[in-house]
């Protein structure tokens, strides 16, 4: 009767580890956790806040040195029943994760500005909110309904070379939000605009 207690400790041990693990692997990639547009004086603004979670992969390359290129995409068209839509806007920008074995630290970068971070979580924290340049005024009509549209990959193409091809065959390196499309009405942001400033 020990032996089979025993056994079935081992059989239900090594399902719990399974179900962790397939768990754990659920939960990596990137997904949209919001999204909203702002219209301010300058314009219209489209932003983006992400659920990253770094493949072991990916966080294991990282941590020895690897830099890891993101990048926001932002996307906005008018629908048009009698064509293909119209696009008012397409943007996206570059943010480069990194990490500095010597110093400790991580740090990510958009263009010449920079911060460092102690923590891992601290930097994707950064990186999980992105926002589009600022979209011209003009460029969008009062009273009309767009769509909006927001992502944000890993650029398998500015992996190291001998990374890539790894990128390109394994799952490793799947870290793709999908599109996130969310309507948008002009007349009811202006309103909205308007009753924050009275």
């Amino acid at each position: 009767m020990h032996c089979y207690t025993k056994l079935l400790n081992r059989l239900l041990h090594s399902a719990l580890l399974a179900l962790l693990f397939i768990a754990t692997a659920q939960a990596e990639g990137i997904a949209v956790n919001r999204a909203e547009a702002r219209l301010s004086d300058d314009g219209y603004q489209l932003s983006a806040s992400y659920d990253i979670n770094l493949t072991f992969v990916a966080q294991q390359a990282l941590e020895r040195g690897v830099p890891l290129y993101f990048v926001g995409e932002f996307l906005l068209t008018r629908p048009r029943w009698y064509w293909l839509d119209e696009e008012i806007f397409q943007g996206e920008q570059t943010v480069k994760l990194s990490y500095n074995v010597l110093t400790r630290q991580y740090r990510i970068s958009r263009g010449a500005l920079f911060q460092n971070f102690a923590g891992l979580e601290d930097a994707l924290n950064i990186l999980s909110r992105q926002s589009s340049t600022v979209i011209p005024a003009e460029l969008v009509e009062k009273n009309k309904s767009y769509i909006a549209a927001a992502r944000l990959r890993l650029d398998v193409a500015q992996l190291p070379k001998l990374l890539q091809v790894n990128a390109m065959t394994g799952k490793d390196w799947t870290l793709n939000s999908d599109w996130y499309r969310w309507a948008i009405n002009t007349a009811e942001m202006a309103a909205s605009s308007k009753g924050q400033t009275e």
